[in-house]
Order: C-alpha cells, then sequence, then structure tokens
C-alpha cells in the first residue's frame, strides 16, 4: 500500500520561499507521476501542479505558474514543491498525490492517493 508523507510546511513570508517535501514508499516511486494540490478551509482541493513519471515534464495551475516548481528524486523517492514569492492568498494545506497507473501522466483529476498534507501559512 502507498504511502504519502509531507513535510517543510510552515510559516513563510510572502515574497519569500519555501519547499515541500512528499516522500513515497509501498511503490516504485520512479514509475509514477507525482502530483501536488493544495486546499483551503472549507473549499475544494486545487491542482497546483504535476510531474511525469520520467521527471521530463511538468504542468503548472496558471496561478502559481513562474513561481512554483516541481522537482523529483527517484533515488529518495522524493518529489519537492519549491514554493518562490508566495502569496499571502496561497495560506492552504498542501497534498501531495501519486497516480494510480505505472508510467502514467494522469490529468489534475487522475490521482488516487493522497498524503496527510502540509500545513503552509503565508504572512504579509
Amino acid at each position: 500500500q502507498v504511502q504519502l508523507v509531507e513535510s517543510g510546511g510552515g510559516l513563510v513570508q510572502a515574497g519569500g520561499s519555501l519547499r515541500l517535501s512528499c516522500a513515497a514508499s509501498g511503490r516504485t516511486f520512479s514509475n509514477y507521476a507525482m502530483g501536488w494540490f493544495r486546499q483551503g478551509p472549507g473549499k475544494e482541493r486545487e491542482f497546483v501542479g504535476r510531474i511525469s513519471w520520467s521527471g521530463l515534464s511538468t504542468v503548472y495551475a496558471d496561478s502559481v505558474k513562474s513561481r512554483f516548481t516541481i522537482s523529483r528524486d527517484n533515488a529518495k523517492n522524493t518529489v519537492y514543491l519549491q514554493m518562490n514569492c508566495p502569496k499571502p492568498g496561497e495560506t492552504r494545506v498542501y497534498f501531495c498525490a501519486i497516480a494510480p497507473g505505472l508510467r502514467q501522466t494522469p490529468g489534475p483529476n487522475g490521482f488516487d492517493s493522497w498524503g496527510q498534507g502540509t500545513q503552509v501559512t503565508v504572512s504579509s
């Protein structure tokens, strides 16, 4: 059974930077696309971006494009979300997710297993 554990959340000033990590176990990590999502109180979960299983392709939500970067280290079974210049309105719980299929790269609605999330608070 896959297990995803996020870390690195906390308080960050608007305009600063923060890197989130997500450690995966239970699957051959290098064969699965990974995604990042976020959710605020009373709001639906929102797609942030994803990285393909190969690491060669990334896709981002328009709202974070050019500020956030997703990368992966297959040797460490870890995917990262580098948040540069976060905005106060981006205070959310951030989740990582893993694709259900081997060597598939799903769209935002195609991820099926999630971590517990890590809180990011952006101060103005």
